[in-house]
């Protein structure tokens, strides 16, 4: 158990579909609500957030960076569940808090925290393995992709509720539209 917080969950079970419990259609970047599953079991982000400290001592948006480039961009920690979390730690001597210049505070692992890790290493071993799992399946939660998805979005919405498009227009807009669909399935 961790400390006086025995609810911390180690559960097999999932929630929901995939193999951290989300949809895979309702993925990264969730930053609280609409969510149905989740993607974490209850505690273990903390393992995962124990882990990063343990490899690299580090600032909380590097933890929320840090989580979402091991979960291939599946998934996005909001500041409102990282930084509780690593009060937690700091408050179960798990992790040691130093302030740095602007305010910003670096994590760093205890010796309490290590031999917390070490006694629970085929768990967190899990946890990344499934996280390396869901991050190479998922290259459509990639950034980058994301991104670029958002963008078409965008600029189609912004262009189609403007103005009145011109018939040429139109079919310039479905050639660009089906030569792009042609170039991403041809990859």
């Amino acid at each position: 158990m961790f400390g006086r917080h025995n609810h911390w969950g180690r559960h097999s079970g999932f929630h929901g579909r995939g193999p951290f419990g989300f949809h895979a259609h309702q993925h990264a970047h969730h930053r609280g609500g609409g969510r149905s599953g989740r993607f974490f079991d209850h505690g273990d982000l903390r393992f995962v957030i124990l882990k990063l400290i343990a490899d690299q001592p580090s600032h909380g948006y590097e933890l929320i960076k840090a989580v979402e480039q091991t979960a291939g961009g599946a998934y996005s920690p909001s500041p409102g569940v990282i930084y509780p979390t690593l009060t937690l730690l700091e408050e179960l001597g798990y992790v040691t808090a130093t302030d740095e210049a602007g305010g910003k505070k670096l994590y760093t692992i205890t010796p309490e925290g290590q031999a917390f890790l070490k006694a629970n290493d085929s768990h967190v071993g899990g946890l990344f393995a499934r996280m390396a799992e869901v991050a190479a399946q998922s290259a459509a939660f990639a950034p980058q992709v994301l991104r670029a998805r958002e963008n078409l979005k965008t600029a189609l919405r912004i262009k189609l509720t403007s103005a009145q498009l011109t018939p040429e227009q139109i079919t310039a807009l479905a050639q660009v539209l089906d030569d792009a669909a042609r170039t991403i399935e041809q990859l």
